[in-house]
């Protein structure tokens, strides 16, 4: 029975992706670690540390619908030790010949961090793969809606005019620094592990180090060159990259979910018919998947940060903080796994109400143009004396109820700077360069993405 959300059959699909469960599932996991061991024993027959026979046998054993998991669970707990019940398991499907060669020379932490190095360039290339979808949906809503006003907002306030592109396209931007960084990774975080007990490949003599080399081109892994044993900073790396990318997954989701408010009503994640918002408010459209990225981003965040502690170890080993990756790197790459299924097709198909946009400019009865009227100001009256001036002016005007023309023609300390140009300055919507940044974020993304591989690592 599941006892995590990650494991549910009736919630998994909001904290987990099928592509994932794939690699962190039990068995999946035994098997990649069986892949692993297999590996080791190619790449030694290889060097004739063990004979090719065995090499052989191990290969045709290691299959983990071959193992009784029952009794590697009970040799598991009877021992004390993380994989000896595997080791047991493996052993009794083989030959006698073979089976004194079965984890020969290695460490726990040889396997679990090569299997680590394994999971992620599966959990890397999806999201890449994930990325990057995500990112041309952005760049579509961004040309779109290159010149679609809208209020821009700070501190929960309407500010100045933007376009609903320019916001689109500042996601875009961030998620395109998100597969920079993911690219530049390529060669630092998917590595091997092949230390022995110290680090220092004794067990293996002079051999050790081209043992290592072959164990990691054989599973399409890096070699590390030297045993991280206690070096954590490539898992932590990772881990932190899932963070951030979920950090602006969550910012986008925040921003559905306030323009989604409907005293604002600009944005709607897409629903469908047979969706229920409340059980006992039934007019409410609750935008339930971009408030669950903000959910799962902080849940990210959190297991990163039991990571970053595990960079501080002691000596050569150090169980403490490397035994919590087992339970913090597995549910991170789940949690961020949902998040990308989720952003994605949110952003698919997000309702933009550009109506619902013009309406709330104007509800502003033009005083969303006072930074326009300040930069006229500003050169005729210095820039501080004419943000006082305008200020004092703009507050009567609210006060009164008047729209921003006729505070600015009932202002006698403005009047005469401001001359005739009153009906120029408040006509139409002013957004700046907001069209221009769209295209230089549109053109750059389309430059990158037409020089970088599809997939990853």
């Amino acid at each position: 029975m599941a006892t995590r959300l990650t494991e549910s059959p009736l919630y998994r699909h909001l904290w987990s992706t099928p592509e994932l469960d794939a690699v962190f599932e039990e068995r999946a996991r035994l098997q990649s670690w069986l892949d692993v061991l297999a590996a080791l024993a190619a790449a030694q027959a290889e060097l004739g540390i063990i004979p090719e026979e065995a090499a052989r046998a191990i290969a045709r054993g290691a299959r983990v619908e071959t193992l009784d998991l029952d009794l590697i669970a009970r040799e598991t707990q009877r021992s004390g030790h993380s994989t000896l019940g595997l080791i047991q398991g493996l052993r009794r499907t083989l030959p006698p010949p073979a089976r004194e060669y079965v984890y020969y020379g290695a460490t726990v932490q040889d396997l679990t961090d090569t299997w680590m190095g394994l999971a992620i360039k599966r959990v890397g290339a999806f999201a890449w793969s994930r990325l990057r979808g995500i990112e041309a949906t952005l760049l579509e809503l961004a040309l779109r809606h290159r010149s679609t006003p809208m209020a821009g907002r700070t501190h929960g306030q309407p500010g100045s005019p933007i376009t609903f592109g320019l916001k689109a396209a500042s996601w875009a931007d961030e998620v395109r620094r998100h597969l920079e960084r993911l690219d530049q990774g390529r060669r630092r975080w998917p590595v091997g592990q092949l230390a022995g007990a110290v680090g220092t490949l004794a067990f293996f003599g002079p051999r050790g180090p081209e043992l290592r080399r072959r164990f990691c081109q054989r599973l399409g892994l890096v070699d590390p060159g030297v045993a991280w044993t206690t070096a954590r900073d490539r898992p932590a790396e990772f881990l932190h990259l899932l963070a951030m990318i979920t950090a602006t997954l969550a910012r986008v989701g925040r921003e559905i979910y306030e323009l989604q408010r409907p005293e604002i009503g600009e944005l709607r994640e897409p629903s469908r018919p047979e969706a229920v918002g409340s059980i006992t408010m039934p007019h409410k459209r609750n935008p339930e998947v971009s408030e669950h990225l903000v959910t799962l981003s902080r849940l990210v965040r959190a297991q990163a940060a039991v990571v970053l502690e595990g960079m501080v170890q002691e000596h050569e080993r150090d169980g403490a903080g490397w035994k919590a990756e087992w339970a913090a790197f597995p549910d991170a790459c789940l949690y961020a796994g949902a998040a990308l299924n989720l952003a994605g097709t949110v952003l698919e198909g997000l309702e933009v109400d550009e109506a619902r946009m013009g309406e709330n400019l104007a509800r502003n009865q033009g005083y969303l143009a006072s930074e326009r009227v300040l930069a006229v100001l500003a050169p005729r009256l210095g820039k501080h004396r004419a943000q006082e001036l305008l200020q004092d002016a703009l507050g009567q005007g609210r006060r009164r109820g008047l729209p921003l023309e006729a505070a600015l023609r009932e202002a006698d300390a403005l009047r005469p700077y401001l001359d005739r140009e009153v009906e120029g300055l408040v006509a139409g919507v002013d957004v700046g360069a907001a069209a221009q940044m769209v295209d230089e974020v549109v053109g750059r993304a389309r430059r990158a993405r037409a020089a970088e591989a599809e997939e990853w690592p």
